[in-house]
C-alpha cells in the first residue's frame, strides 16, 4: 500500500511539472488568437472571446514574415543536410579507420568543446568577410559544416558496429565508400535521425549568428525577423505571441514526429563504448 501511494505521488508531480511545463506554450496558441489588447488586461484571460486570425493575417501581409519563413526554412534544411555530410564521415572515420594520430586529434577536437561558440564568431566572421560571403546564405551556413559534439554522437554510435561485419564486406571487394554508403549507413539511422533533429532545431532556432552575417532583411531568418517585430510592435501581446507560433510549430511537430528515433540515437549513443 505504501508503495502505491509513493507511486501515486511522484505520477501527481510528474503531472504538475508536466502541465507547468505545457502552459505557457498553451496560453502563446491561444493568446494568439486573441483581439488586439486582450491579453493585456488583467487578470489575462486563458481563452479567447472572440478567436481570431487578425495577427496571423498581418504577419503574413504587413510583416511580411513569409519570406524570412521560407529563409529559416532553407537554412535549416541545408544546415542539416552538409551536418550530416561531414559529421557522419567524420564520426565513423574516428570510430573505425585507422590512420596516424587518429585518438590525439579527436582528444583535441573534444577539448574544443570548452571553448563557447560567441568567442569564435568575431574571427569567423572576419574570415567570411574577407572572403565575401558576408550577407549570403553560404556565410550563414559555415558554423553547421561539422560540428565536434555531432562528431563525438556519431563515433560513439559507430564504435558499436561490429568490425567482422565491415571486415567480410572487405574481403568480398567492396571499397570504403560502398561499405559506408550501403552498410554503415543503415545501421547508423537511429544516430542520423537524432543528429539530423539537433541539427534542424539549432539551425532553425539560431539568433545570433544570422543577426551578425545577414544583415539584409530578404536574407533575414524568422527569429531575427521577429525580433525586429517586437521592436516595433512592443505593445501587440497578441501579434508577438503570434509570431512565436510560427516560430515554434515547425519545429515542435518535426520533434513529435521523430522523437522515437531521436531518443534511440541519444540513449544508444550514449552508452557504446
Amino acid at each position: 500500500m505504501k508503495e502505491r501511494h509513493v507511486a501515486i505521488g511522484v505520477n501527481v508531480a510528474l503531472a504538475l511539472v508536466a502541465a507547468a511545463t505545457v502552459f505557457p506554450l498553451a496560453w502563446m496558441v491561444s493568446a494568439s488568437f486573441m483581439a488586439s489588447g486582450e491579453a493585456s488586461s488583467f487578470p489575462p484571460p486563458l481563452l479567447p472571446q472572440q478567436a481570431t486570425l487578425e495577427h496571423y493575417r498581418a504577419l503574413f501581409q504587413a510583416g511580411g514574415i513569409a519570406r524570412q519563413l521560407l529563409n529559416s526554412f532553407v537554412l535549416a534544411s541545408l544546415a542539416t543536410g552538409l551536418s550530416l555530410a561531414f559529421n557522419l564521415t567524420a564520426g565513423y572515420a574516428f570510430a573505425k579507420l585507422k590512420f596516424r594520430g587518429r585518438d590525439q586529434v579527436f582528444k583535441a577536437l573534444l577539448g574544443a568543446l570548452v571553448i563557447p561558440s560567441q568567442v569564435t564568431m568575431m574571427p569567423l566572421f572576419l574570415m567570411l568577410k574577407e572572403m565575401g560571403l558576408v550577407n549570403t546564405m553560404a556565410g550563414a551556413l559555415v558554423p553547421w559544416l561539422a560540428s565536434v559534439f555531432g562528431i563525438f554522437l556519431v563515433r560513439q554510435y559507430a564504435r558499436g558496429l561490429p568490425d567482422e561485419l565491415l571486415e567480410a564486406a572487405r574481403l568480398d571487394g567492396a571499397s570504403e565508400a560502398r561499405i559506408f554508403a550501403s552498410v554503415v549507413l543503415p545501421l547508423l539511422k537511429p544516430v542520423i535521425v537524432t543528429l539530423a533533429v539537433l541539427t534542424f532545431l539549432g539551425a532553425w532556432n539560431d539568433f545570433m549568428w544570422p543577426l551578425i552575417v545577414l544583415p539584409d532583411r530578404d536574407l533575414q531568418t524568422l527569429p531575427v525577423a521577429l525580433a525586429g517585430l517586437s521592436r516595433e510592435h512592443v505593445q501587440d501581446t497578441e501579434l508577438m505571441m503570434a509570431g512565436a507560433v510560427v516560430t515554434v510549430l515547425p519545429v515542435l511537430l518535426l520533434f513529435l514526429l521523430l522523437q522515437r528515433y531521436y531518443l534511440q540515437g541519444l540513449l544508444m549513443g550514449s552508452v557504446k563504448g
